[in-house]
């Protein structure tokens, strides 16, 4: 019988310190590869049936024509995801696990899909004000349950996945929740075309949450060695002076949630191409479930490739070409004025941006810092944008209402440039731990 031990373990897996290593860490490192990305597949598969971008506005729309509301859809998912961040990372500094809690929190972002479907159901008896209500606390509970078990999630997949290959990891990852999400969108769409109005979304936001169940069983299959720390001197008993040390110490990584903040109001016209597509250019619900699922597609090509150049070539160099992304596929919106296939252009490079600033952002943020000092720069990549990433649909959505459609993608188009510039202007001067190391 093999004896566990204590070893130092090398830089990536479980970071500085000593862990106790298992018997056979390549099976661990195997099993914990495949059920995540069992994790993410089912994940993925559930989104599908249920977009924050296209399927859960399309049902809002049925509640209400405020364009304001609808482009909230996204942004409270997005806002709810990154504000919660920082506030969590004083306790999770102070773990030694991050497993359980991680599969505690993220039932708060699941359960919230059964209350999609039941409201669904319901909606012929419901008033349309109440239903518009009820939805809508429900998107902000399933927000703020994603944005509390975000920061321990990552630091749960930056200390079981080598450092290396995070960026790849995570780039695989998410190419097959987006394969499996593409699949589940077509089906929606399907659905929402053939099936009766009453049992059409009741019927996607129950797939919906029937998916999230497998895959909180496959997360919860994942194996953590408990990791020790050499001091804790560095966590965040005082958050004002960790944030200053932190932006003094890692220029770069200020310049980096500067493009971010920027990022996400050149960003902020995608979370209307759905509507857009429908109302001014007459696309039907078929083609909407078809365009999501092309999206979907997209982002399966892109994730592996971008994180594979990611961790092989510049991290930021490639966050570089999501940002040329996001401003061809606003520029492409622009011109387009039909809501046939030619439409997919914009959806393709939207696809590509998105990729971009989320799986490379979030493996740059995650190689920052020490084990004890990560959920800190999570916590700052993520809570500092939010408001930005509140405040971006609100305006997009003021000027879609107040003057068109085209005044507000030339205003996020605006945003997008000076994001881009910023990006080379201010990244690319200073080393960044995202940076693979020569």
């Amino acid at each position: 019988m093999t004896e566990k031990k204590e070893t130092p373990v090398r830089r990536g897996f479980f970071e500085k310190g000593t862990a106790v290593e298992e018997p056979d860490s390549k099976q661990v490192l195997k099993r914990n590869i495949l059920f995540n990305l069992l994790d993410g597949g089912f994940f993925g598969f559930g989104l599908g049936f249920a977009s924050f971008s296209t399927i859960l506005p399309l049902f809002v729309a049925q509640l209400t024509n405020s364009a304001v509301l609808i482009g909230l859809i996204p942004a409270i998912h997005n806002v709810g995801w990154q504000f919660p961040q920082l506030l969590t990372a004083k306790w999770l500094s102070k773990m030694d696990r991050y497993k359980k809690v991680v599969l505690l929190t993220t039932i708060h972002e699941r359960l919230p899909f059964l209350g999609f479907a039941i409201i669904a159901l319901l909606l012929p008896y419901l008033d349309k004000h109440l239903a518009l209500v009820l939805t809508f606390a429900l998107l902000v509970w399933q927000a703020l349950g994603a944005g509390f078990t975000a920061n321990g999630w990552q630091n749960l997949m930056s200390k079981i996945i080598p450092q290396d290959g995070l960026a790849t990891f995570l780039g695989i990852q998410s190419a097959l929740s987006n394969l499996l999400g593409g699949l589940s969108a077509f089906l929606a769409g399907l659905a929402l075309s053939r099936m009766p109005q009453d049992f059409a979304y009741p019927s996607v936001f129950f797939a919906a949450f029937f998916c999230f169940i497998l895959s909180w069983i496959s997360l919860a299959q994942t194996k953590e060695a408990t990791h020790t720390r050499p001091s804790l001197a560095n966590t965040i008993e005082s958050k004002p002076i960790t944030v200053r040390a932190i932006f003094k110490k890692e220029k770069g990584f200020l310049s980096f949630l500067v493009s971010r903040f920027l990022s996400q109001f050149g960003m902020m016209g995608f979370a209307f191409y759905t509507i857009y597509a429908v109302e001014q250019l007459h696309m039907n619900t078929l083609t909407v479930g078809l365009m999501t699922s092309l999206l979907f597609i997209t982002q399966t090509v892109a994730n592996p490739i971008l994180g594979r150049l990611a961790d092989k070539w510049s991290r930021m160099g490639t966050m570089t070409i999501g940002g040329l992304c996001t401003v061809l596929s606003l520029v492409s919106a622009l011109l387009i004025r039909s809501g046939g296939w030619l439409f997919a252009i914009p959806f393709i490079l939207y696809g590509i941006a998105n990729t971009a600033f989320w799986t490379v952002g979030m493996s740059i943020t995650l190689n920052y810092g020490t084990i004890e000092e990560k959920p800190t720069y999570v916590g700052l990549a993520n809570t500092l944008v939010a408001p930005a990433t509140i405040l971006a649909p609100l305006l997009g959505g003021v000027l879609a209402d107040t003057f068109s459609y085209s005044t507000m993608f030339i205003t996020s188009l605006a945003f997008s440039i000076i994001a881009e510039i910023f990006l080379l202007a201010l990244n690319f001067p200073h080393k960044a731990a995202g940076e693979p190391q020569s």
